[in-house]
C-alpha cells in the first residue's frame, strides 16, 4: 500500500477528526439546539472547504459549549487554532493552539493524532516565521507524538528541512533515520523524491556540490522527469534545485536545461518584473553578511503584491546568513497592476539570486548591547563565549549549555547565571518558547544588578519585548512594545541607550514612519556629534530624504557627519549614463537558445572618470541566469564624470535595473 505521509506532514489534514468517539461521552443537550456532535461534524467538514472563517466560528461555538481545561474543550481549541492559521492570524493561532495542546490529556492515546496535527500546525507556524529552531522543535514533538512509521516519517522530514539551516548533522542524522524506516515501507515516488530532495538540499549547504548534482536528476525523475504535462510546484521545485546543483557543480548546460524546465522567465503570457519595494539586507549586521555571499531564495507573490511562504534554498555562506536573506524577502512589495497579466502559477514560486547590499555596511546596534554585556562580565571576572555560529555551538552544544546554567543557577552567583544565560540564548538551534522563558528570567535577573550599565542591560530587556509574537515584520508592533523603554529607567537616563533604542526602533518600522525617532538622535544635546549613533541617525535621515526626491536635504544631511562623500545615494543627484552597452550582443546566448527572459538590479561604484567600478549582482531572476552578463555590461558603461577633490569616487554604491527580453 503506498504511503501519504507527507501530504499528512503539511498543511492538508493537519486538522483533522479524530472520530466520534471524542465527544461520544458528553450529554445530548435539548432538542432545539443542535448536540454536540452535530456541532463536531459541522466544523470538521468546514475544516475540510475553503471557507476558514465559517470553520472559525464553527470551532469557536463548539468549543465555548465545555468547560474550559477539559478534554472536548481542548479538541476544540486546537482546531479552532487550524483555523486562525488559514487564516493567516499566525499570533492568535499559535496562541490557541498552545492553549489547547496543553490541556489535551497526555495519556488519553485516543488523541495522539489531535498532539500530531498541532505540534505539526506549531511547527508550520514557526517555519512560515523564519523561526527554524522553534519550528525544529515543535516537528520533534510532532515525530514523539506520531503512532505510525508514515506520520514520524513526515515529521523527522519536516525537521530535517529546517535543520539544513540550523544543524546540518542533526539534519544529517534525521533524515539517515527516516530513511532507515522509509526502508521498510511502500513510499510512492512522490514521497521518495521530498526525501531525496531534503537531502540534495542538505548536500547543497554543505558545500558537497558533486553529491548533489548526481542527486538533482533523482528527484526530477522520481517526480516524472522532465516533461511539460501536468507539471506542479514540485515539479518546479525539484528542477531548480538540480539546476542550482549543477551550476555549483561547474555543469552549466545542465544547469540550464533544468532552468529552462521550470518555467521561471519562460511565461508566455505577461511577465515576472522586479518588486517596486525591493531592498536587499545590508551587508554586515546579525548575519555578517559579506559582499561574496549569495542566496538563493524561495517565495509566493499574492494578489495584493506582498510575499508568503518564503524560505531559504542555499546559501553559500551557511543558514544563518541564508535566513537573513529570507528575512528581507519577507517586507518586499510588488505593485499588482505589474503582475496582473502573469498567470499566477508563475508568481507562487519565484527564486532570486540574492546577494547583500554595501549601500550602508554597518555593524548591527545588537553589537553594541553584546560588547556593554561583555564588558560588564570583565569586571566580574567572567569572560564572554565567542559570537560567531561556531563558539554559539548547535544541536550538539544545547545539553552543555543547558547543563552549564544549570550549574551556574545551583552557585547562587548572578554574574555566571547571566553569562550562562547568554551562551544559551544565543545558540541558533533553541527553540522559541524555551528562549522567551529564558530570556524572561535573565532579564528579571539583570535588571537587579543594581551596577549594570543600561546599554548591557538591553541585551536582555529589547529581547524580553520582543519574543512576544511572530508578526512584528508586518507592521508596526515592534515600536508599541519597545517605544515604553525610551521613558523607564534606567535607559531614558543613559544617553547611549535611549538612542540605541530609538534607532533599533527606526529601523524596525516601515522608513516612512522612522522620521521622528532618527531625528530625536540628532537632536539630543548630549550625544557628541561625531558618535556613531548619531552619525548613524543622519545617514537614515540622508537616504529617506534622497527616497522622497530631496537631494539637496540628503545632501546637506550627510555633510552634518562628517564621512567622506562617497556615496552619492545621498550626496548628490546620481551620475547620469552616457554609454550602456544594451545591444542584442548583451544577452547570453545560451539563455536566447533555451529562450529565458529576466532581470538583474547590479551594485556598482563609480569613479571621478565616470567609470563603473565593483560591479556586482544583487538580484537576479531566474536565479544565475543573467548574472554575468548584466555585470559585464555594467562593466562597460560610462557616466557624467563627477569632479572629487581627491579624485576617488564620484559615486559609491549604486544600483541599476537590467531586463533581459526576446525580441518580438
Amino acid at each position: 500500500m503506498t504511503s501519504t505521509i507527507f501530504a499528512r506532514a503539511g498543511l492538508v489534514g493537519l486538522v483533522v477528526a479524530t472520530g466520534t468517539a471524542a465527544i461520544a461521552q458528553q450529554a445530548t443537550p435539548p432538542a432545539a439546539k443542535p448536540s454536540a456532535q452535530q456541532q463536531y461534524d459541522a466544523a470538521t467538514a468546514l475544516d475540510q472547504g475553503t471557507d476558514a472563517n465559517a470553520a472559525l466560528a464553527a470551532w469557536t461555538a463548539f468549543a465555548a459549549r465545555f468547560e474550559p481545561g477539559t478534554r472536548t474543550w481542548a479538541i476544540g481549541t486546537v482546531r479552532k487554532g487550524g483555523a486562525l492559521y488559514r487564516l493567516a492570524r499566525l499570533d492568535e493561532a499559535a496562541k490557541t493552539i498552545r492553549t489547547g495542546l496543553a490541556a489535551l490529556p497526555a495519556t488519553d492515546t485516543t488523541l495522539a493524532e489531535d498532539r500530531f496535527n498541532a505540534h505539526m500546525m506549531l511547527g508550520k507556524i514557526a517555519a512560515d516565521s523564519l523561526d527554524y529552531a522553534d519550528a525544529t522543535a515543535e516537528y520533534g514533538k510532532a515525530e514523539a507524538a506520531a503512532t505510525d512509521d508514515a506520520t514520524r516519517v513526515g515529521a523527522m522530514l519536516a525537521g530535517a528541512r529546517m535543520q539544513v539551516f540550523t544543524d546540518p548533522a542533526a539534519a544529517q542524522g534525521a533524515l539517515d533515520r527516516a530513511d532507515a524506516i522509509a526502508a521498510r515501507m511502500n513510499l510512492g515516488k512522490t514521497d521518495q523524491a521530498a526525501l531525496a530532495q531534503a537531502r540534495l538540499r542538505l548536500l547543497l549547504n554543505t558545500g558537497r556540490f558533486t553529491e548533489a548534482n548526481r542527486m538533482g536528476p533523482r528527484v526530477v525523475n522520481l517526480l516524472g522527469g522532465l516533461t511539460l504535462n501536468k507539471v506542479d510546484l514540485r515539479d518546479v521545485a525539484a528542477r531548480s534545485d538540480a539546476a542550482i546543483a549543477a551550476l555549483l557543480a561547474h555543469d552549466a548546460d545542465t544547469a540550464r536545461e533544468y532552468m529552462a524546465y521550470t518555467g521561471a522567465g519562460r511565461s508566455t503570457k505577461g511577465n515576472f518584473v522586479a518588486a517596486n519595494l525591493m531592498e536587499p539586507p545590508a551587508c554586515g549586521g546579525d548575519a555578517d553578511l559579506k559582499p561574496d555571499d549569495v542566496a538563493v531564495v524561495q517565495f509566493g507573490v499574492g494578489d495584493d503584491g506582498t510575499t508568503f511562504n518564503v524560505e531559504p534554498i542555499y546559501s553559500s555562506g551557511g543558514g544563518q546568513k541564508a535566513l537573513a536573506f529570507a528575512r528581507a524577502v519577507r517586507g518586499w512589495v510588488w505593485t499588482p497592476e505589474d503582475l496582473k497579466t502573469l498567470p499566477p502559477f508563475f508568481r507562487y514560486s519565484v527564486r532570486l539570486e540574492m546577494r547583500c547590499s554595501t549601500s550602508f555596511a554597518r555593524p548591527s546596534i545588537w553589537q553594541d548591547f553584546d560588547s556593554a554585556f561583555g564588558d560588564w562580565l570583565k569586571t566580574k571576572g567572567i569572560a564572554r563565549a565567542g559570537s560567531d555560529v561556531g563558539a554559539r555551538g548547535g544541536g550538539a552544544a544545547l545539553e552543555t549549555q543547558r547543563a552549564a546554567l544549570k550549574s551556574a543557577e545551583s552557585s547562587g552567583q548572578a554574574p555566571a547565571i547571566l553569562a550562562a544565560s547568554d551562551t544559551l540564548m544565543r545558540n541558533p538551534v533553541l527553540g522559541a518558547e524555551e528562549r522567551q522563558a529564558l530570556v524572561a528570567k535573565a532579564d528579571a535577573l539583570a535588571a537587579a544588578q543594581s551596577d549594570m550599565p543600561a546599554m548591557a542591560r538591553l541585551r536582555f530587556a529589547v529581547v524580553t519585548r520582543t519574543l512576544q509574537g511572530r508578526e512584528f515584520w508586518r507592521d508596526r508592533r515592534y515600536a508599541t512594545v519597545v517605544s515604553p523603554m525610551l521613558t523607564e529607567k534606567p535607559y531614558v537616563d543613559d544617553v547611549q541607550a535611549r538612542n540605541a533604542l530609538r534607532l533599533i526602533i527606526a529601523d524596525a518600522i516601515p522608513w516612512k514612519d522612522s522620521d521622528p525617532y532618527l531625528q530625536q538622535v540628532v537632536d539630543d544635546a548630549a550625544l557628541p556629534a561625531r558618535d556613531p549613533l548619531k552619525v548613524g541617525a543622519l545617514i537614515r535621515l540622508a537616504s529617506i530624504a534622497q527616497r522622497r526626491g530631496n537631494s539637496e536635504l540628503a545632501r546637506q544631511t550627510f555633510e552634518k557627519t562628517g564621512l567622506a562623500a562617497s556615496q552619492c545615494a545621498t550626496l548628490d543627484a546620481q551620475s547620469k549614463p552616457v554609454f550602456l552597452n544594451n545591444g542584442s550582443s548583451s544577452f547570453p546566448q545560451e539563455a536566447l537558445r533555451w529562450g529565458f527572459e529576466g532581470w538583474v538590479r547590479n551594485q556598482y561604484d563609480i569613479d571621478a572618470a565616470g567609470r563603473a567600478q565593483n560591479v556586482r549582482t544583487l538580484v537576479s531572476y531566474p536565479p544565475f541566469i543573467f548574472s554575468t552578463a548584466s555585470e559585464k555590461m555594467m562593466q562597460g558603461a560610462r557616466f557624467d564624470k563627477s569632479y572629487r577633490p581627491d579624485g576617488g569616487l564620484g559615486c559609491g554604491a549604486s544600483v541599476t535595473g537590467v531586463r533581459f527580453q526576446l525580441p518580438g
